[in-house]
């Protein structure tokens, strides 16, 4: 019998990735049914492709390496929540996640980024994924490291001491440590050393990104040049901020944490792909290289297939790695793509325009709505904000509107006229004479009237 839903939500942060994939495909949609309205036949595909990855685990070895994954496209307008239905998915499975436009790249040989910088990128995600867990395990031990480290600095011990001279030492270290812990050393300053490994040229060819040789030169250069030490002074407070910090790093061992990324990424990785439908063209260009379209595309397609990647870290294996790719396909279609590339992603996916009533729904059921948001920020200056029903219902059917008679953006729509609703609300505070701040259907006609009655205004503002 699966569980609710609310057993299991406050939870999933805490959970390592193995658990959290191993939650049904009904378990996962209903967790991204809190952010997500509507498209559940994306849900249930993304679903299903997330707990294909733990049931893949349970297989012998020899037919695991041979078991791909479903790659998926989807499709539909722009805000219908596509993004966010992989972004939610990759937070769901604890799994490094990248969001790249297919637009962006271009074809190998040419000025532009190539298609393998999404797997650096997402080994990198990886990487600082790992390591901040390693070193969240470590850092009750780093704690009281610094700890140690920042009662030195108040108290440093003198050189071979006698023994009564070293009892004295002793408790008048305890009774700092106990101030220390009472925060009241907090203010006194302290002069700190820390060590960096910082070369600008190293920094320079890091943005370049490219190919194996530029990768081996950072490296040389960062492993050869020597690290600087620096001196600062600093509030007890802030050392006890900053230190910990350093410590857990000098605890954590890289290289178990670069090989555990690696395997991460490879098991676990999502590319998500935007704008795919950016990269199909309807028909062959006859005007020379389109090192922006079907270049592209051959240049994924053997990412996409299984391919190993040069990064910093070493190489990455694309094999299992899930991708995902999303476009409106207004003026193109799918079938558009080259074949070959067509084929490495067999789930397709259609999400469905917006409604009125799903504007509705967007602006109150989420736990992101953009009600709760703004109630909260204006919360923050002891406000307390509230919309009628009424309010909610033409705050939507405005969105609605000027979707339908100017370009459909979808759900982002509400942004723009949720921004214009309470611009002047916004301005004013904080005002001691507001406390409380109803918003009614009549305030909403009444602040965006002429902006949607005015079709210049209406293109322009909202």
């Amino acid at each position: 019998m699966s569980k609710p839903i609310e057993a299991i939500a406050p939870a999933l942060a805490a959970l390592p990735a193995t658990r959290t994939a191993a939650l049904t495909p009904s378990e996962i949609v209903r967790e991204l049914d809190r952010y997500i309205v509507g498209q559940d036949a994306a849900k249930r595909a993304v679903a299903i492709a997330l707990r294909n990855r733990w049931r893949r685990n349970q297989v012998p070895q020899k037919l695991r390496d041979e078991i791909m994954p479903n790659n998926i496209i989807l499709i539909g307008p722009t805000g219908v929540g596509k993004t966010e239905i992989a972004r939610r998915l990759a937070r769901l499975a604890q799994a490094p996640f990248v969001k790249v436009e297919a637009s962006k790249f271009t074809e190998v040989g040419y000025v532009g980024r190539d298609v393998d910088s999404m797997i650096r990128d997402l080994v990198e995600i990886g990487v600082n994924m790992v390591r901040q867990e390693k070193m969240q395990a470590v850092m009750a031990r780093a704690e009281s490291l610094a700890e140690e480290c920042v009662l030195d600095l108040l108290l440093p011990e003198g050189a071979k001491p006698t023994a009564s001279a070293h009892a004295e030492y002793s408790e008048t270290r305890e009774k700092l440590r106990t101030a220390l812990r009472a925060g009241a050393l907090d203010k006194r300053l302290v002069e700190v050393e820390s060590t960096s490994q910082f070369s600008p040229f190293a920094e320079m060819l890091s943005q370049l990104g490219g190919d194996e040789l530029t990768m081996e030169l950072q490296e040389m250069m960062t492993s050869t040049l020597p690290k600087r030490s620096r001196r600062r002074k600093l509030t007890v407070g802030e050392a006890r901020r900053v230190l910990p910090q350093e410590e857990a790093q000098k605890l954590v061992d890289m290289d178990e944490v670069v090989a555990e990324a690696r395997q991460r990424t490879e098991e676990t990785g999502i590319v998500f792909i935007d704008e795919l439908d950016k990269i199909a063209a309807a028909a062959p260009s006859t005007s020379g290289p389109d090192v922006s379209r079907e270049g592209v595309q051959r240049d994924l397609l053997p990412v996409i297939e299984g391919a190993s990647v040069p990064t910093k870290y070493g190489m990455v294996r694309t094999d299992h790695i899930l991708f995902i790719a999303a476009g409106a396909f207004h003026k193109v279609k799918p079938a558009d793509l080259i074949p070959e590339l067509q084929g490495r992603f067999p789930i397709r996916v259609e999400l469905q325009s917006l409604t009125g009533d799903d504007f509705r729904r967007i602006l109150t059921e989420p736990e992101n709505a953009l009600v709760k948001q703004y109630t909260a920020l204006l919360a923050s200056e002891g406000v307390k904000l509230t919309f009628t029903r009424d309010a909610v219902s033409e705050i939507a059917g405005i969105a609605s509107r000027v979707n339908s008679e100017s370009e459909n953006i979808g759900a982002r729509r509400l942004h723009t006229v949720m921004t214009a609703l309470l611009e002047d609300i916004l301005f004013q505070l904080p005002d001691a004479a507001v406390s409380k701040q109803q918003i009614t259907a009549g305030h909403v006609r009444d602040k965006l009237k002429n902006i949607v009655e005015n079709k210049d205004l209406t293109r322009y503002i909202l």
